[in-house]
């Protein structure tokens, strides 16, 4: 009789076992899938915000291609002022800086502004500038016809170069703004330039 009492027991003491295996096993799955889906997350997560500030200019990107300028009314009513400001990252060995610090335009108006680079280095480098608006709204607003960030500059050793930016200002920019910034940063991209942005500097 005792023996029976004994192989229940081993019989419930297995089963409980293997019942308990199983569910820490379906738990790693689940943690597994979670896991994962996190990690594809993280990466869908980047282009995402890419389209979400590029519609809504919240991050204060502007666009990366020319816009076109149609004859419009320039509303001299209203003065904008703008502040440019230059930075190099590091490992950027240029130096870089707009003629003007402040400039002051209508909206619907034609802007043209420059920027002065030198490259001090005894060899060629490709620099990539990445712009930012200040507040982020009015970025939606900055329409730019010309400008060196729409591609990489290549400078040689010792080269300096005067690079423009013509830009007009969106009439339908809200009321509320009368002054942003637009802060240029340079990068040194050498290293993953290809050969094609190195032949332009030729």
């Amino acid at each position: 009789m005792n023996n029976d009492k004994s192989e229940q027991q081993l019989d419930t003491t297995g089963a409980s076992k293997q019942k308990t295996q199983t569910n820490h096993g379906k738990m790693v799955v689940k943690l597994l899938a979670v896991v994962l889906g996190m990690f594809g997350f993280g990466f869908a997560l980047v282009p995402l915000y890419d389209v979400f500030c590029d519609l809504t200019g919240l991050n204060g990107k502007t666009a990366n291609s020319a816009a076109v300028y149609e004859v419009m009314e320039v509303d001299e009513s209203r003065t904008i002022t703008i502040d440019f400001i230059t930075r190099t990252n590091t490992g950027m060995a240029w130096t870089f800086e707009a003629e003007k610090r402040q400039v002051k335009v209508h909206p619907g108006q034609m802007n043209e502004i420059n920027f002065t680079v030198n490259n001090p280095t005894t060899h060629s480098v490709v620099g990539q500038a990445v712009p930012s608006v200040s507040p982020g709204t009015a970025a939606l607003f900055l329409n730019k016809t010309e400008c060196f960030c729409f591609e990489q500059q290549v400078l040689q050793a010792g080269e300096t170069a005067i690079m423009p930016m013509r830009f007009y200002v969106d009439p339908q920019l809200p009321d509320d703004i009368s002054y942003f910034a637009l802060q240029y940063t340079l990068y040194d991209v050498t290293a993953t330039a290809g050969d094609l942005a190195m032949n332009r500097g030729e």
